[in-house]
């Protein structure tokens, strides 16, 4: 099981995601589309991301705007599995914009 990481560790992290900020006990972005159909074009594409990896996001969706939250609920916390996801989903972003 992934080890809830310190405080430290996590602000070391987003440091290097400055489109994520910490609530709670997990990391959190908003992601504005230019359309409905292409937020939930970039959900569909996170979706998929995560079930590959075996770690779910929460999602929020209003509009263009999706909220992806991440947290290892098993491990009650903020684990090094958030921090690679939250990249993956920054990965996922970038190559939205792309299209």
């Amino acid at each position: 099981m992934a080890s809830v990481m310190s405080d430290s560790a996590i602000d070391a992290a987003l440091a290097e995601l400055p489109d994520w900020h910490r609530s709670d006990n997990a990391i959190a972005r908003v992601v504005e589309s230019a359309t409905f159909p292409e937020a939930v074009a970039l959900l569909q594409d996170v979706a998929a991301a995560a079930e590959a990896a075996d770690h779910h996001p929460d999602m929020d969706v209003r509009w263009r705007k999706v909220t992806y939250t991440l947290s290892t609920h098993s491990a009650g916390g903020i684990t090094e599995l958030d921090v690679k996801f939250a990249r993956r989903i920054d990965a996922l972003v970038a190559d939205s914009a792309k299209n």
